[in-house]
């Protein structure tokens, strides 16, 4: 299994789309060892937009056939933006978790303890 490496990522398996020094509101989905883990998604509940998230803490719940999961916030912010096409189809997740399977965006205010690819790539064993 691949991750990329412009992004970064959590112990919980989220990612971020951030770079040290960005203004700009960062995307933030589910790697592909948790969509894989999870199986088929098939409901997502994600923050609503103008809602504060604090990294680490839980901020929406994933649906598979499988079970539900918690979902994580990788970074502290302000959601500014939900992904209405995930929400409508949950398997993009699957099929494209760091493309059209992005979950939200942030304004970050915070973003510490994120791991490279590389140290993603250690934890998860691959």
């Amino acid at each position: 299994m691949t991750f990329p490496d412009n992004l970064l990522y959590t112990p919980e398996h989220e990612w971020v789309d951030w770079a040290p020094g960005t203004q700009e509101p960062v995307a933030v989905g589910i790697t592909s060892y948790a969509a894989d883990s999870l199986g088929d998604i098939v409901f997502v509940e994600l923050p609503e937009v103008g809602t504060a998230v604090t990294s680490g803490q839980v901020c929406g719940e994933l649906e598979s056939t499988k079970s539900v999961s918690d979902l994580y916030a990788p970074v502290s912010g302000e959601v500014v933006e939900v992904n209405p096409a995930a929400v409508a189809d949950p398997s993009l997740i699957n099929n494209d978790p760091y493309g059209g399977g992005w979950l939200f965006k942030v304004a970050v205010t915070d973003a510490t303890g994120l791991l490279t690819a590389a140290k993603y790539a250690e934890l998860t064993g691959d």
